[in-house]
């Protein structure tokens, strides 16, 4: 019995095909990736499916149907491209098909951008317009990513050394040279030492030049290290250690701070060593980026002129989250306070150490993406029906987490002396914790 009907079905619609290109009775055939659905048979039929497309390709549109039948679905849009629109319904009698979803958001695919939902089909005489497409949703904003480090710039120049021998008097060594200056991408030079001050075969005291500052760079630069100093028959002060640089980058660690230089009297002179330098605070972390717009939502299809009601139009997409902040950089450590040698029990105070420095702040997460706004609903009949639903927005995106604080850096050891150590630097502070971004 089937295969008598599919004879008798065949045999109606083969001239009209072969003819017009359409059958007199059936369904529309659904289409291929991006491409519209087939019409429905002249007399009775539905529209076939609109294909779902490939990555930044449009989604089909709905076939339309005949006298008597329902417009096809429009077929999904790929990614950031728009849903396909509704088949129209029959001529006499159906429903518009309904619209198809915006395809999602993708970087690198028009331009980022997310769908626009399809329109939905209309009806002729009777029927329901066809519902709008939702539109297409964004993608979550860029974490943000602390830049990574190359290269080294270079070290400062050395203090100049002051040298005394066999005769008597004060010497003071030259102090080192701050460090070059980096890029952002590039490490600060680490200052250079200070100069070593000896007085040897007379009497005089002795100064240790002070460390150079380290140069500015995406990761601080270091302190240089402080000069010693040496006497025989004198007072001796070692040199304090260079202070070191913030990290200028996002995330960039602070530099370590510069080693004080070690005092040596053998005489029953007072000396004391150096100071450990300050360390640099790390760099606050990269912010994330924000998340992208959601895509509009279809329009609904008009009704049947006479009789029907309009299609519901589409939501919109939600808009997408805001992207975590970067990690906030490490504080550098301290400088080490330097130890001191002296001869007959005289004072000897050791050197202190440097301060660590504070972690970075973490970045500020970032802002969500705004919702896509809704379709309008479709025109309702002309004597009996009622006008679509405009869509609603959707949600927008939510922001992005803050980064975390940067991790502390440890403060110097103090110096050991003959009578008094020095005091350890304090440890610095861990950062705090980045912003969460505002919602979409």
């Amino acid at each position: 019995m089937q295969s008598l009907q599919q004879g008798v079905l065949g045999a109606v619609n083969t001239p009209t095909q072969a003819l017009l290109g359409r059958p007199l009775i059936g369904d529309g055939a659904n289409g291929g990736p991006g491409q519209a659905g087939g019409p429905g048979g002249w007399l009775y039929g539905n529209g076939g499916n609109g294909g779902n497309g490939l990555p930044g390709q449009a989604g089909g549109n709905g076939g339309s149907a005949g006298l008597i039948g329902n417009g096809g679905a429009g077929g999904k849009g790929g990614a950031g491209a728009g849903g396909g629109n509704g088949g129209t319904g029959g001529w006499l009698v159906g429903n518009g098909g309904a619209g198809g979803m915006g395809g999602a958001a993708v970087p690198n695919i028009n331009g980022g951008s997310a769908g626009q939902g399809g329109t939905g089909g209309n009806a002729t005489l009777f029927g329901d317009g066809g519902a709008g497409g939702q539109g297409g949703t964004r993608f979550t904003g860029a974490h943000g990513v602390n830049p990574a480090i190359n290269g080294i710039a270079g070290k400062g120049a050395n203090g100049t050394p002051d040298l005394l021998v066999n005769a008597s008097g004060d010497v003071v060594g030259g102090n080192g040279q701050s460090g070059a200056d980096g890029a952002f991408a590039a490490v600060g030079g680490t200052g250079g030492s200070g100069g070593l001050g000896l007085v040897f075969g007379g009497a005089g005291n002795a100064f240790g030049g002070h460390g150079g500052t380290g140069g500015v760079g995406g990761i601080g630069g270091a302190g240089g290290l402080g000069g010693d100093a040496i006497t025989a028959s004198g007072g001796a002060l070692g040199g304090d250690g260079g202070n070191a640089t913030i990290g200028i980058a996002a995330g960039g660690a602070g530099g370590a701070g510069g080693g004080g230089g070690l005092a040596r009297s053998f005489a029953d002179e007072a000396a004391s060593g150096g100071s450990g330098g300050l360390a640099g605070g790390g760099g606050t972390g990269a912010a994330g980026g924000t998340g992208g717009f959601g895509g509009s939502g279809g329009n609904g299809g008009r009704s049947g002129l006479l009789f029907g009601d309009g299609g519901i139009a589409g939501i919109g997409g939600e808009g997408g989250a805001g992207g975590t902040g970067g990690h906030g950089g490490v504080g550098g450590n301290g400088g080490d306070g330097a130890g001191v040698t002296t001869g007959n029990g005289a004072i000897g105070r050791g050197g202190h150490g440097g301060p660590g420095g504070d972690g970075g702040a973490g970045g500020t997460g970032g802002n969500g993406g705004g919702t896509g706004a809704g379709g309008l609903g479709g025109l309702g009949g002309v004597l009996v029906g009622q006008a679509g639903v405009n869509g609603p927005a959707a949600n927008g995106g939510a922001g992005g987490a803050g980064g975390s604080g940067g991790g502390l850096g440890t403060g110097g050891t103090g110096g050991t002396g003959t009578t008094h150590n020095g005091a350890d630097g304090a440890d610095g502070s861990i950062g705090a914790e980045g912003l969460s971004g505002q919602p979409g």
